[in-house]
C-alpha cells in the first residue's frame, strides 16, 4: 500500500495514546481487553475538537478476546461513545494486529472511503483462556444427558469420569506454537538464532539495553504517549511495569534456556514479556485535518506485509522492509529511526544480520549486493518489547505511535516500523515528518 490511493489522498495521523504495559503476573490482569481500549481511547478523545461520532470508523487489532467481547472494536467504540452509527470492526494478524488496523483505516482513507478514523490494537494477554480437553468436553456432554436421567445413569457417567480428563489446556502456550511447522515461536528463535551464530552473550547484552533504555526514557520523560490508569481499588497505573533496573548480563546468564533446553540460548530474560495493553492512534485525510484544524504528528506513506517459511518468522521484518526501502529508492541509513518489535532478541539480532548477509540477500530477498548495516543507535532507541512487552494485538499500534513521537522529538523526517508474525509473516510500515 501507499498512503496515496486511487485518489491520491494522504493519510495524516493527528494524535494517539496508549494505556502502561503492565506484566502478567500468573493470573488474569486487573482489566479486560475491552477496558484497556477503552482506558487508552477515553483520553485520546477527550481531547480532540471533535467528537466520537464524527469518527467515520473504528478498527482494533485483537488476537484472542475473550468471548464476553465479541468484536471488540465494537464493544470500546460504544462504551467511547461513538454512537450506534459508527461502525467498528476488529482484525486479526497475530503479532501484527495493531499495525494491521492501522493499514486497514490508512487504506479507506486513501482512497476517500473515510476522512477519520480511531485505530489501534489491544490485548489482555494474562487473560488468556485456559482451555478444556476434548475428553473433557465430551464427558461433559454425556453428564448434561445424564442429568435428565435417573440416578443409575447418572452414577455410570459420573464413574468415566478420569482424571486426565481435568489436565488444562493453556490457550496462550497453544497460540504461541505454529500448528503447521510444529514450532513454538521461541522454537523459531533458536532456529533464527543457529543460523546467523548468535550467541548466548549477544542476545543477553541486547535484553539488557533494551531495559536500560527504557528505565532511561522513563526517568527523563520521552515516553509521552502513555495515559495514566486507574483500577477499582485506587492503584495507579502510570508506566510500564517490565522495566528492570537491575537487568545485567551476567544475572540474565543465569537463566536456563526455556525452548530449547539441552542446546538452546533463547531465556525468559531475553524475550518478549507476556503482557496487557492497549494503543490507539487518530488517521485523519488532509479535508479533515482543515476541517477541525488538526495537529499533524506524521504521515504513514506505505507499508508492506511478506511471507516466509513458518519456522523463519523471527525473519519477516527483513522481507517486509526491504520492500519499501526499493519502492522509495531508500537506503537503510536514509532511514532516521526505526522501531522493529522485540519479540526475542535473537530474531532482532537476527533480521540485522540477514541484511548485512550477501548471501540471504541473494537468496531469500533476489538482491544483488547486501543492504547494510543499521545503525544500533537508531533502533528501538527508548527500548522495546524485551523491557516494555509485547500484548500481540497491540504492538503493532504502539510502535508506529512511538516512531511518530522520537521522530518529533528528534527533529527528524523518516522512520520504519516493523514486527516479525507469528506463521510466518513480516509487517512494515513506512512514516514520514515533514
Amino acid at each position: 500500500m501507499t498512503a496515496k490511493g486511487q485518489s491520491g489522498r494522504s493519510v495524516f495521523v493527528v494524535d494517539g495514546a496508549r494505556t502502561p504495559y503492565l506484566r502478567a503476573l500468573g493470573k488474569p490482569g486487573k482489566f479486560a481487553a475491552a477496558d484497556l481500549a477503552v482506558a487508552a481511547g477515553r483520553a485520546l478523545l477527550s481531547r480532540q475538537p471533535f467528537g466520537a461520532p464524527e469518527l467515520d470508523e473504528v478498527i482494533l487489532g485483537c488476537v484472542m478476546p475473550s468471548a464476553d467481547e465479541a468484536n471488540i472494536a465494537r464493544i470500546a467504540a460504544l462504551r467511547l461513545g461513538c454512537g450506534k452509527r459508527v461502525p467498528a470492526w476488529t482484525v486479526q494478524r497475530n503479532c501484527a494486529s495493531g499495525m494491521q488496523a492501522l493499514d486497514s483505516a490508512a487504506r479507506n482513507i486513501a482512497l476517500g472511503r473515510a476522512d477519520l478514523i480511531l485505530a489501534g490494537g489491544v490485548e489482555a494477554m494474562s487473560r488468556a483462556p485456559v482451555l478444556l480437553n476434548n475428553e473433557m468436553v465430551g464427558w461433559l456432554a454425556d453428564w448434561n444427558k445424564a442429568m435428565r436421567k435417573g440416578f443409575g445413569t447418572k452414577f455410570k457417567t459420573l464413574r468415566q469420569l478420569k482424571m486426565a480428563y481435568l489436565k488444562p489446556i493453556i490457550g496462550l502456550l497453544r497460540g504461541l506454537t505454529d500448528p503447521v511447522v510444529g514450532l513454538s515461536m521461541g522454537q523459531t528463535a533458536e532456529l533464527v538464532a543457529k543460523r546467523f551464530g548468535i550467541t548466548r552473550e549477544q542476545m543477553d547484552a541486547f535484553a539488557v539495553q533494551s531495559h536500560q533504555r527504557l528505565l532511561s526514557a522513563q526517568e527523563n520523560g520521552r515516553i509521552e504517549e502513555i495515559e495514566v490508569m486507574y483500577d477499582a481499588k485506587g492503584t495507579v497505573y502510570d508506566r510500564d511495569d517490565g522495566v528492570r533496573a537491575d537487568s545485567s548480563v551476567d544475572k540474565l546468564g543465569t537463566l536456563k534456556p526455556v525452548f530449547d533446553r539441552k542446546f538452546g540460548n533463547v531465556t525468559a530474560g531475553n524475550s518478549s514479556q507476556v503482557t496487557d495493553g492497549a494503543a490507539w492512534l487518530i488517521l485523519a485525510s488532509e479535508d479533515a485535518v482543515k476541517r477541525y484544524d488538526l495537529p499533524v504528528l506524521g504521515r504513514i506513506v506505505d507499508s508492506e506485509w511478506a511471507g516466509l517459511d513458518p519456522s523463519q518468522m523471527g525473519l519477516g521484518p527483513v522481507h517486509a522492509m526491504t520492500p519499501i526501502l526499493q519502492r522509495h529508492n531508500l537506503k537503510l541509513s536514509d532511514i532516521d529511526y526505526y522501531e522493529l518489535n522485540e519479540a526475542f532478541a535473537a530474531q532482532v539480532l537476527g533480521c540485522i544480520e540477514a541484511w548485512k548477509s550477501a548471501d540471504y540477500c541473494k537468496t531469500e530477498l533476489g538482491l544483488d549486493q547486501p543492504l547494510g548495516a543499521i545503525d544500533m543507535n537508531r533502533l528501538n532507541v527508548d527500548g522495546g518489547a524485551i523491557a516494555i512487552g509485547h500484548p500481540v494485538g497491540s504492538s503493532g499500534a504502539r510502535i508506529v505511535l512511538h516512531l511518530l513521537h522520537v521522530l518529533k522529538r528528534n527533529n527528524a523526517k523518516r522512520g520504519l516500523a516493523s514486527l516479525c508474525i507469528g506463521g510466518g509473516q513480516g509487517g512494515a510500515m513506512y512514516v514520514e515528518r515533514d
